[in-house]
C-alpha cells in the first residue's frame, strides 16, 4: 500500500509541474499565455497513430510495447512477445485528413530488435487559388481547382538493444516529408514547389527498477534541423516525454494479477511548440483477451478525454490483437482509430 501511495503521489507531482508550467507561460507579454502555437512545421508528426496509445490519453512512453512502440518510445521494441510482429492502423483525423501507418519488427535476441515503419497522410481535397489583377467581377483571385500531390509521409528504421534485464535503449532514423502543392499563377505556371523533406531522429530508453511491474520511460521525438519553405524556416515538432506506469493489481491483490490487470500510466510532455502538459491513462485487461481503456490529455486546445477497447487472442504460436479508440475533440468531430497487430 505504501508503494501505491508513492506511485499516486508521483503522478500528482507531475500534474503540479504541468500547472506550474502553464503559470510560467503566462508571465511577460502583458500576461498573455504564449504557447508558441504554429512555430513548428510538419505537425502531422504530432498525431498518434496507435488506438491503444490514444485511448490512454497518449500516456504511452513508459507503457509502449512491441512494434507499435516505434511511434512513441523506440525502447519498447525489445518487449515483443514473439520473434516477428506486424502492426497496421488507420486514423480518421479532423475534416477529411486520413492517416495510414504500419510497422514490422524482428527481435533477434542478443543482437537487439529491428523495425521498419511508415506513416502516409492524405490531406484530402485541397482547392488552390491564384491572385490576379482585379477584374470586372470584383474578384482579385481565380480558382485553380483541386491541388495535386498534397500529403505527407514518414519512413523509419529502428534499432533497440536491451542492455540488461532492467534497461533498454534505442532509436529511429526516419525520412519525413510534406507536399503542399505548387504555387502557380493564373496561367497555371509553377512559381515554386511547396514541398520539404528531412531526416529526423527519435530516441528512447526504458528502465525497470525491480519494484513489482513499475516501469519508467523517456523519449525525444522528431529531433532534426530546421525545415525551409521558400524563405521561411521552422523546426519540426520536437517533444520530450518522461513517464511511468504500473499494474496496480500487483499491489491491490497479487493473487488475481494473472487474470486481471489494472495499469495506470502517466507522463510529462515538453513540446517545442506549446506549453508543457501531463497525460494520464488507465487500462483494465481480463485474461489478456479484453482490454478497456480511458485517458485524458491536459492543456490541449482540441483534445481532452478518450476511450477505447482491445480484443486479443492467441493460437498456434500466433497472437492477434484488434484495437479501437475514440478521442473527443473540442471543435471537430471525434477522432476514430483502428489497428491490427499480429505477432508470430
Amino acid at each position: 500500500m505504501k508503494l501505491l501511495i508513492n506511485f499516486i503521489t508521483f503522478i500528482i507531482l507531475l500534474s503540479c509541474m504541468n500547472l506550474f508550467a502553464q503559470d510560467v507561460s503566462s508571465l511577460g507579454q502583458n500576461s498573455a499565455n504564449v504557447k508558441l502555437t504554429g512555430q513548428s512545421s510538419m505537425t502531422f508528426l504530432q498525431v498518434g497513430v496507435s488506438p491503444k496509445a490514444a485511448a490512454l490519453g497518449d500516456a504511452y512512453t513508459a507503457m509502449s510495447q512491441g512494434v507499435e512502440s516505434v511511434f512513441f518510445n523506440p525502447a519498447g521494441l525489445t518487449e515483443m512477445d514473439t520473434k516477428y510482429e506486424a502492426f497496421v492502423s488507420s486514423t480518421q483525423w479532423f475534416a477529411d485528413i486520413k492517416y495510414l501507418a504500419g510497422a514490422v519488427g524482428y527481435n533477434s535476441g542478443d543482437y537487439g530488435a529491428f523495425a521498419l515503419s511508415f506513416i502516409i497522410v492524405d490531406y484530402g481535397t485541397i482547392k488552390g487559388y491564384a491572385l490576379v489583377p482585379e477584374a470586372s467581377t470584383g474578384k482579385n483571385y481565380q480558382s485553380l481547382g483541386n491541388l495535386q500531390n498534397v500529403g505527407a509521409y514518414s519512413f523509419g528504421l529502428t534499432y533497440v538493444k536491451a542492455v540488461s534485464t532492467k534497461f533498454s535503449i534505442g532509436g529511429t532514423v526516419k525520412y519525413v516529408g510534406q507536399n503542399l502543392g505548387q504555387l502557380t499563377d493564373a496561367s497555371y505556371n509553377a512559381i515554386s514547389d511547396n514541398s520539404a523533406h528531412k531526416f529526423a531522429f527519435d530516441m528512447g530508453v526504458k528502465y525497470f527498477p525491480g519494484i513489482e511491474s513499475l516501469r519508467l520511460g523517456m523519449s525525444i521525438r522528431n529531433f532534426s534541423t530546421f525545415v525551409q519553405y521558400q524563405n521561411f524556416e521552422s523546426p519540426l515538432p520536437i517533444a520530450f516525454s518522461v513517464g511511468l506506469g504500473m499494474n496496480l493489481m500487483d499491489i491491490i491483490n497479487k493473487d488475481i494479477s494473472k487474470e486481471h490487470a489494472l495499469v495506470l500510466s502517466s507522463e510529462f510532455v515538453h513540446p517545442n511548440d506549446y506549453t508543457d502538459r501531463v497525460n494520464t491513462g488507465l487500462e483494465y485487461t481480463f485474461m489478456n483477451m479484453v482490454s478497456l481503456r480511458a485517458g485524458y490529455v491536459t492543456n490541449h486546445d482540441v483534445l481532452s478525454w478518450s476511450g477505447g477497447i482491445g480484443l486479443g487472442t492467441s493460437f498456434g504460436g500466433t497472437r492477434i490483437d484488434v484495437d479501437y479508440s475514440y478521442s473527443h475533440t473540442k471543435y471537430f468531430d471525434g477522432v476514430n482509430r483502428f489497428a491490427l497487430n499480429v505477432g508470430f
